[in-house]
């Protein structure tokens, strides 16, 4: 299927691994023009490189940015001064008891997870309004709506970035701009793998005995018994960010395995 993305410039933060490659990688195999997006010149470089050699799309660049710094960020928006598609990406977790965390990591969380979203969604979306097309997506996660007790602080970012992508949503009525969320479940994400190969290791079991104790004892609830690939979850971000799904807006999209009970 030819997701008509050809031409269409997408910038991804937080790009270099994970949910994040994967999508700009598919953008990449769709013929888009891709901007990738890490901490670090390295970790841009090598992204940039293997999606180039894997796709054949030379049209794929990178900006270094870190979303803890407003500074750094202003200045990714100075390099890229216009987008047709901004997938709103990136995101830090930590399993943490809601005693331990202290006001620093509430801000620290806020500051990465949600305002790095709400900085470039005021840098693109008027002039997206303006040119009457454009996608926004914000990267959630199920621990929007079943907020994990072991960390509070990331649910609750997850929860602000369906409220604001529902609010720009508001924002479209009658254009050919798009916002919506997408809520992944549990991902093989880098970070995620290397979570599950220390846990592993620390209970001297395989991988597989893990992820099976992990979806039987934490996410019971989830239909596919497993973790999702970062494949799966940029297939429906890609599709969300094509001219073909121009009927979706305002929506909170689940790419979670069936974890979530409920209608909605």
């Amino acid at each position: 299927m030819d997701l008509q993305l050809k031409n269409k410039t997408v910038l991804i933060s937080g790009s270099t691994a994970g949910i994040g490659f994967a999508t700009a990688k598919q953008f990449a195999a769709e013929g888009a023009t891709v901007i990738i997006n890490g901490r670090t010149s390295q970790r841009v470089d090598a992204a940039v490189k293997q999606i180039i050699e894997e796709t054949g799309n030379t049209a794929v660049t990178g900006v270094v940015a870190d979303f803890s710094k407003p500074k750094e960020i202003a200045s990714l928006i100075a390099q890229v001064p216009e987008v047709d598609i901004l997938i709103n990406n990136v995101a830090i977790f930590e399993p943490k008891a809601f005693s331990d965390i202290p006001d620093e990591d509430w801000l620290r969380f806020y500051e990465i997870n949600v305002l790095s979203g709400i900085r470039l969604s005021r840098a693109y979306f008027d002039k997206m309004l303006k040119k009457n097309w454009g996608r926004i997506i914000f990267i959630s996660s199920e621990s929007a709506v079943q907020i994990p007790e072991e960390m509070i602080h990331y649910g609750m970012t997850k929860t602000a970035q369906i409220a604001i992508a529902r609010g720009l949503a508001e924002l479209t009525k009658g254009t050919n701009v798009t916002v919506n969320s997408v809520l992944p479940g549990p991902t093989l994400s880098e970070g995620v793998g290397g979570f599950i190969d220390n846990l592993a290791k620390d209970q001297q079991k395989t991988k597989k005995q893990v992820e099976d104790d992990f979806f039987k004892t934490v996410r019971p609830t989830s239909l596919i018994q497993r973790f999702l690939s970062t494949d799966e979850v940029a297939n429906m971000v890609v599709y969300l960010s094509s001219p073909l799904a121009s009927a979706t807006n305002g929506a909170a999209i689940r790419a979670e395995g069936g974890l979530l009970k409920g209608a909605v």
